[in-house]
């Protein structure tokens, strides 16, 4: 087996124990076990439990990462491409959180631990956005006055609302039509579309 294969196998592994039983609960020896690796080939790629559990987000947000770029690059209009982008990234976390069970308690309550892996993530997902506003801009479908701050605040609104929006807080008493609604109204016309 390569390394990267080896590699992702114990990053899979730990992903399965870490949402069956919790970050707490799961030992490096559990891991070895599973994965049917010894001890030794797991600290060759990680130094600790800590180190496979960032591991484990990475790989989770580099799946979420690919999901919208594949978003991003359809042959659909700026202001349609950008509202799925909006529903993709808030669905794929909300999806990646609920599928692995007991590691959602751990995303809830250690999101500065998360926050350290999604720097890179969240650059990326900034330029995904931008670069769909600069598409809007060059269509003539909006009309912002600065893209790169524009970009920014968008993506950090959505990241904002991750959370209420896995909880179930966010138009939980709408239906999705009424929700797509009231959400194309608010980015859209920001964006300086009427509608």
């Amino acid at each position: 087996m390569t390394v990267s294969k080896t590699r992702a196998k114990l990053v899979d592994v730990a992903r399965q124990l870490f949402a069956k039983m919790g970050v707490e609960n799961t030992t490096m020896n559990d891991i070895a076990v599973a994965s049917q690796k010894g001890r030794r080939t797991l600290y060759t790629y990680f130094k600790s439990k800590e180190d496979i559990y960032l591991a484990v987000v990475e790989s989770e947000l580099d799946i979420l990462s690919e999901t919208m770029k594949r978003v991003s690059e359809k042959a659909i209009s700026a202001d349609e491409k950008l509202m799925e982008m909006i529903y993709t990234h808030l669905d794929t976390v909300k999806e990646v959180v609920y599928r692995n069970g007991t590691l959602r308690a751990d995303f809830f309550r250690d999101t500065w631990r998360v926050e350290a892996v999604r720097k890179r993530f969240d650059a990326n997902q900034v330029q995904l956005f931008k670069s769909v506003l600069r598409e809007g801009m060059g269509t003539g479908l909006f009309r912002i006055d600065d893209v790169d701050m524009t970009g920014e605040l968008l993506y950090y609104c959505i990241k904002g609302i991750e959370a209420p929006y896995i909880r179930g807080h966010v138009g939980s008493d709408l239906d999705d039509g009424t929700l797509d609604v009231y959400v194309r109204r608010l980015v859209l016309r920001a964006l300086g579309m009427n509608l």
